[in-house]
């Protein structure tokens, strides 16, 4: 009795361990299909700078200031400022994700102008477009915090911008006209949760753009764009501008990563959407269902050769006498 309940106890132990591993794993996990890895020339962290007080993949500009243990402020408070971040390495990687913790504060009832991503062929140019130049090539993000004509939309508003090289920015009406998507993001300037967005790249299949700003656990889908093509030699950058309002604009970590899918049919449906969850949970459970059979076939064939084996030498002993 003493060695099946030892038996027991620890199979129960080991399942419960290999479950509560498994269902870890899901959830860390949207698509266990899809891995990453980590891309240093696009990532950046505090310190932010090197001993020699640089940077070896950021350039930076105009009224930019860098605070060692705190944060990078393209613009402080204060009016017409304008500052750059820039990767000097290009952003070769057919597949990617960029996760940005930034902050938009002041001490103003009245604020602006705003935060801009850039990825784009053109660098490190200032300009009239959230500090940076107009008819860029490439996509900008726009996070705009100062409404100047857009009845009916809720600000701050978070938008996508797909440039050719030719289009202008419309500042009339807040680049409605040149708007490939976007959303109201009320609550992302002065939030007390660690503002992040997320903006994930499948050449010509998808762009994705996610905001961390209500909680630490909630994500927001702000937009999915489909069959987007990016340059393929492009930059990363982050600009702000304050005209006669301001703001504080600062970015607090950059964290990309190369994204590359483990199957040949790659990670999307036909409908170019990412794979339904339900899926992943079907194929996580099955995997774990045929290691709970395996498991308990191996264990039965164990405890039987082990009670085999006792009973032979309870025979051999009996024989003897």
């Amino acid at each position: 009795m003493k060695v099946l309940s030892s038996w027991s106890s620890a199979l129960m132990a080991l399942l419960a361990l290999g479950l509560g591993g498994g269902l870890a794993r899901a959830q860390h996990r949207t698509d266990p299909d899809i891995k990453s890895v980590p891309l240093r020339t696009h990532s950046l962290y505090q310190p932010y700078l090197d001993s020699d007080l640089q940077s070896r993949w950021f350039d930076w500009g105009g009224d930019t200031v860098i605070r060692t243990d705190s944060y990078i402020r393209l613009t402080g408070d204060r009016q017409e400022q304008g500052g750059w971040l820039w990767s000097r390495l290009p952003l070769t990687a057919t597949n990617w994700e960029l996760e940005v913790e930034f902050k938009i504060h002041g001490n103003g009832n009245l604020y602006g102008d705003g935060l801009a991503l850039w990825v784009t062929k053109q660098r490190a140019v200032e300009g009239p477009v959230f500090g940076s130049q107009d008819n860029f090539e490439g996509l900008g993000i726009f996070i705009d915090t100062y409404k100047n004509n857009r009845p009916g939309t809720v600000f701050p508003y978070v938008m996508a911008m797909l440039g050719d090289g030719h289009t202008s920015y419309n500042h009339g009406n807040d680049g409605k006209d040149q708007e490939a998507a976007g959303c109201s993001a009320r609550g992302i300037r002065g939030s007390a949760t660690p503002t992040k967005l997320r903006l994930t790249y499948f050449q010509e299949n998808y762009l994705q753009l996610e905001l961390q700003y209500k909680d630490e656990t909630t994500w927001i889908t702000c937009f999915h764009i489909p069959n987007v093509t990016l340059p393929t030699v492009s930059y990363l950058g982050f600009s702000a501008h304050c005209g006669e309002l301001s703001d504080n604009h600062d970015i607090i970590s950059i964290s990309a990563k190369n994204l590359y899918s483990t199957k040949s049919n790659k990670h999307t449906n036909p409908a170019g959407n990412p794979r339904p969850m339900g899926r992943h949970q079907s194929s996580a459970s099955g995997s774990w269902g045929w290691f709970f059979v395996k498991f308990v076939l191996f264990t039965v064939v164990c405890v039987g050769a082990y009670f085999g084996w006792v009973a032979y030498r309870v025979n051999m002993r009996g024989s003897r006498f």
